[in-house]
């Protein structure tokens, strides 16, 4: 099963080039991420900072931890640890990340920042505690206002049958 858009398949005649992105702190987007790519057939591609997270770094409730000092700051933007090569070659990139105060984390801004998206789509998924995924979708779309992001999905606790639904509903679009 593919996930495609009409536009994309209307332009090259096949189906388009998938990379599924994401950036996990934990683990639990990595995995999702896992199946999206298996429903796809889509490359997996870590989005990784150049400096681990240490558990200290994620602890929300110190406002001098690393991920609240990041995100009390919009103009953060952590350092990759590589940049994805070949970034043309896709068509549909499935951006995954964890919400952080309500929003992704800066480094997804660094993702976006530092790779030429003109002309893919790209579909947001996310994990959280407790947001929504539409206020980082319209954080992202209000950033980066020439790329086309679709709605994207909050998948907590996602499985294989949860993904490949909503891949078939991403492919009737």
């Amino acid at each position: 099963m593919t996930a495609c858009t009409n536009k994309t398949e209307a332009q090259n005649g096949e189906q388009p080039k998938i990379l599924v992105a994401y950036f996990s702190a934990t683990g639990t987007t990595r995995s999702v991420a896992e199946k999206i790519a298996a429903a796809t057939g889509g490359e997996l591609y870590a989005i990784e900072p150049q400096v681990d997270y240490t558990a200290a770094d994620l602890d929300w409730t110190d406002k001098r931890s690393r991920t609240s000092v990041e995100m009390s700051d919009p103009a953060t933007r952590p350092a990759l640890k590589a940049h994805k090569e070949n970034i043309a070659d896709y068509d549909v990139v499935y951006l995954g990340y964890p919400i952080w105060w309500y929003v992704a984390p800066h480094i997804i801004n660094t993702f976006i920042e530092a790779h030429d998206l003109t002309g893919k789509t790209i579909i947001p998924f996310a994990t959280s505690g407790s947001s929504r995924i539409a206020n980082s979708v319209d954080a992202l779309r209000s950033a980066y206002p020439t790329l086309d992001i679709q709605d994207g999905r909050l998948l907590n606790g996602a499985t294989e049958a949860d993904i490949n639904e909503w891949i078939k509903e991403l492919s009737s679009l």
